[in-house]
């Protein structure tokens, strides 16, 4: 990594989480020299039509206007310092890419995927060193929460993921090394699996789709962002902690799990369920959503840093 010099990272892809890492990187404290590369038509266009847009309540940072454009991918990748690819979710593309990549840039760039789930093992199966490759997970949207999931595969560099982590807690990120791959990594996994048992009490008629949402957002919703599951209920169960908490409920948590939604894709509850979202939601104020969640984080931020200071 460099330490003398300007960073030069280069992002591959300008797609929602491609446009919303350049914007963090274009807000981050640490300055870099920011490449984007594309195929699509018109890209420098794009990129400054639409890359202003993410910055909404803030000043859009004046770094936007020294964004190189680049126009083939190796000339995109010579003098990077990292690689951060935001592709489209096709095996074949990212095999492919990886390999080209792998032939222009410097033998000590950092490698990024931000795939939603296709393994780092299986995008490098054409590189001549699979040890460069990584997965860096966001929860979107990446420029404003805090989540990487580094999610190596079997051959990937100690040094990488070492290197990596570093980047993004010198950003004020939380990067979490994910030991094992896995379908979905953990947040999705968390995400899709409170998904599937929401699908199922609406498809039931137990509730309808604005009554769940109001029942997350009003209870679970606002004690996960301060605590998550296992300090949740550790809490939960007193001075026993989590064993307290499975001693006195326990019986009500496996029956739960043992009733717990079978729903999948594609069984018939779409229509009902696409269409009460629709009817309730309409097209979402993801505007809205973004500066309530700016909000959410800064406070989050503010007690952590209150907390660290009484304890130092």
């Amino acid at each position: 990594m460099a330490t003398n010099e300007e960073l030069r990272i280069t992002l591959i892809g300008t797609g929602t989480i491609g446009l919303s890492f350049a914007a963090f990187h274009l807000s981050s404290a640490i300055p870099c020299q920011l490449t984007i590369y594309d195929t699509r038509p018109n890209l420098h266009d794009y990129v400054h039509e639409q890359l202003p847009r993410l910055f909404a309540d803030e000043a859009i940072p004046s770094d936007i206007a020294k964004i190189r454009i680049a126009t083939s991918l190796p000339h995109a990748v010579a003098d990077a310092h990292v690689v951060q690819e935001s592709g489209p979710e096709n095996l074949d593309v990212k095999k492919e890419l990886w390999k080209e990549v792998e032939k222009s840039a410097p033998n000590d760039a950092l490698l990024w995927s931000s795939t939603s789930g296709i393994p780092a093992s299986q995008q490098a199966q054409a590189m001549q060193d699979k040890t460069r490759l990584l997965i860096v997970h966001p929860y979107n949207p990446p420029q404003l929460m805090p989540l990487l999931e580094l999610v190596p595969s079997p051959q990937t560099s100690e040094t990488v993921i070492a290197r990596t982590r570093d980047f993004w807690q010198s950003r004020g990120r939380v990067p979490i090394h994910i030991k094992q791959e896995t379908t979905g990594f953990v947040a999705n996994r968390l995400a899709f699996a409170l998904l599937r048992e929401a699908i199922h009490l609406v498809n039931q008629g137990v509730v309808s789709v604005s009554e769940l949402d109001q029942i997350v957002e009003s209870s679970m919703g606002p004690r996960w962002a301060v605590a998550g599951p296992f300090k949740s209920y550790h809490a939960g169960g007193g001075p026993a902690g989590l064993e307290g908490f499975f001693k006195n409920i326990g019986g009500t948590v496996q029956a739960c799990w043992d009733d717990a939604g079978k729903v999948n894709v594609g069984d018939g509850w779409e229509e009902d369920v696409f269409k009460q979202a629709k009817e309730t939601y309409g097209t979402v104020n993801v505007q809205e959503r973004d500066r309530i969640t700016r909000r959410v984080l800064q406070v989050l931020k503010e007690e952590k840093e209150e907390k660290e200071q009484t304890t130092n």
